[in-house]
C-alpha cells in the first residue's frame, strides 16, 4: 500500500513537470502567432501591393481563439477580436481588459514606420487556461486517491488489530475456563472435610471474580444486550471490590446521585471500567492519595468523572494515553485505558476523556453516558 501511494506521489511531479513545459511551449507558440498577426496587421494597414494581401487577411481572420485589443499610444482601442463584449459599458468593460491583459502577458510593440506606434495586449486562449488549470485538477485527483489508499490502510489495520484483540480476548476467556472448574470441584471437595469456612469463603471469593473476568474477556468482540443499570449502585459495587485490593494509603471518596441514575449498558463492563481507572490513579499516586469518583446528572446525559492526586499528564499526551501499548510502567502491556475506552465508546455509546491534568497535582477523567429515559 506503501509503494501505491509513493508511485502516486511520483507520478503526480512527473506529470505536473511535463505539462508545465507543455503549457510553456504552447505559451511561447501563441505570442508567436500573435506576434505574426501583428505583422500581418501592420501590413495590412499599409497595404503593400508587393505583398500576397489574401494570404495576410487569412492570417488575420485565422486568430479565433486567442483574445486580442490592438491600442494606440494612449491606449485607445482600435480594434478587438475574440472578446465577448456585454451589453452595457462596453467601454469601462474593454478598459478592464487592457488592465488585465497587461498584467498577464508582455505587450507587443508594432512600429508603423511613420514615426507611431502600436500595442497589441492579448490574453492566453481557452486551450491555454484549461491546460493551466490541468495541473491542480490532477494533484487534486492524486490527493484524493492517496487519501482514500491511506483510509483504506488505517482501516485495514484497524481491522487486523480488532481481530487479533478479540481472538485473544476469547482465547483467554477459554483458558481460564478451565481452571476455574477445577477450582469450583476442589472447593467443593474442601467442603466434605473439617476445613475452616472463612478460607473457603475467601477461596470462594476469589473463585467468583475470576468467573466475572471470563466473562468480561468472553463479551469482548461481541455485542451484549444492554439493560437499564443504576451507574451509582454500578460504581459502588466496583470500588467495594477496589477497596480491599488497594493500599491502606489510598481514600476513595464518593459524590454520586442518591436517586438511581439508569443507562443502558453492561454492569460487568463497566464495572471493569471504573476498576481499571482506579487501578491506573493507584499507579499515578505511586500508592498514596485520595480517589474521587463523582457524578452528574444532566438532561440527557450522565457525567462521570474519576479524579486522583497523582503525578498528571503532559497535554500533549491526552490522546496517547489511549492508544494500545502506550504505558509509563516498567511492567505492563499498555492496555488498560486503551480498553477502558473501546468499551466505553464501542460497547455504550459514551465517550471518555482527559477533563483535565495538571503536573504534579492529579488528572480528572470523564465519561459520558446517555441517559436511559425508559
Amino acid at each position: 500500500m506503501y509503494f501505491l501511494i509513493f508511485g502516486a506521489i511520483l507520478i503526480a511531479i512527473a506529470s505536473v513537470v511535463v505539462s508545465n513545459t507543455l503549457i510553456k511551449k504552447l505559451a511561447e507558440d501563441e505570442r508567436e502567432k500573435i506576434e505574426i498577426w501583428a505583422e500581418a496587421g501592420r501590413v495590412m494597414v499599409n497595404e503593400d501591393a508587393s505583398l500576397n494581401m489574401s494570404l495576410i487577411l487569412r492570417i488575420i481572420e485565422g486568430n479565433s481563439s486567442i483574445p486580442v485589443l490592438l491600442c494606440d499610444e494612449n491606449d485607445k482601442i482600435l480594434q478587438y477580436r475574440n472578446i465577448n463584449l456585454p451589453e452595457k459599458d462596453i467601454e469601462g468593460f474593454l478598459s478592464k481588459k487592457i488592465k488585465d491583459f497587461k498584467s498577464k502577458n508582455i505587450p507587443i510593440t508594432i512600429d508603423m514606420g511613420d514615426g507611431t506606434y502600436q500595442y497589441l495586449y492579448y490574453d492566453d486562449s481557452v486551450i491555454l487556461k484549461r491546460l493551466l488549470m490541468y495541473p491542480y485538477a490532477q494533484l487534486s485527483i492524486v490527493f484524493v486517491f492517496i487519501l482514500i489508499a491511506f483510509l483504506a490502510l488505517a482501516s485495514t489495520k484497524k481491522a487486523e488489530q480488532n481481530k487479533v484483540w478479540v481472538g485473544l480476548s476469547k482465547e483467554t476467556a477459554h483458558q481460564l475456563g478451565t481452571p476455574i472448574s477445577s477450582l469450583i470441584a476442589w472447593m467443593e471437595y474442601l467442603r466434605t472435610k473439617k476445613i475452616n469456612p472463612s478460607f473457603l469463603n475467601e477461596m470462594d471469593k476469589d473463585v467468583k471474580r475470576l468467573e466475572t473476568i471470563a466473562e468480561r474477556f468472553s463479551k469482548i468482540g461481541s455485542h451484549p444486550d444492554p439493560a437499564p443499570v443504576d451507574i451509582s449502585q454500578s460504581i459502588h459495587s466496583a470500588l467495594e471490590y477496589m477497596n480491599t485490593r488497594i493500599s491502606s494509603k489510598v481514600k476513595i471518596c464518593t459524590r454520586l446521585s442518591e436517586e438511581p441514575a439508569l443507562a443502558l449498558m453492561s454492569d460487568s463492563l463497566f464495572a471493569w471500567v471504573i476498576e481499571n481507572l482506579v487501578k491506573n490513579a493507584v499507579d499515578a499516586m505511586e500508592g498514596q492519595g485520595t480517589i474521587t469518583v463523582s457524578m452528574e446528572i444532566l438532561k440527557r446525559n450522565i457525567l462521570i468523572d474519576v479524579a486522583d492526586t497523582g503525578k498528571g499528564i503532559p497535554k500533549s499526551k491526552f490522546a496517547a494515553i489511549f492508544t494500545p501499548g502506550y504505558t509509563t510502567k516498567a511492567r505492563g502491556w499498555g492496555l488498560g485505558l486503551s480498553l477502558v475506552k473501546r468499551i466505553i465508546e464501542s460497547y455504550h455509546g459514551g465517550k471518555i476523556f482527559v477533563k483535565s491534568s495538571e503536573i504534579g497535582k492529579g488528572t480528572t477523567f470523564r465519561i459520558e453516558l446517555r441517559k436511559y429515559k425508559g
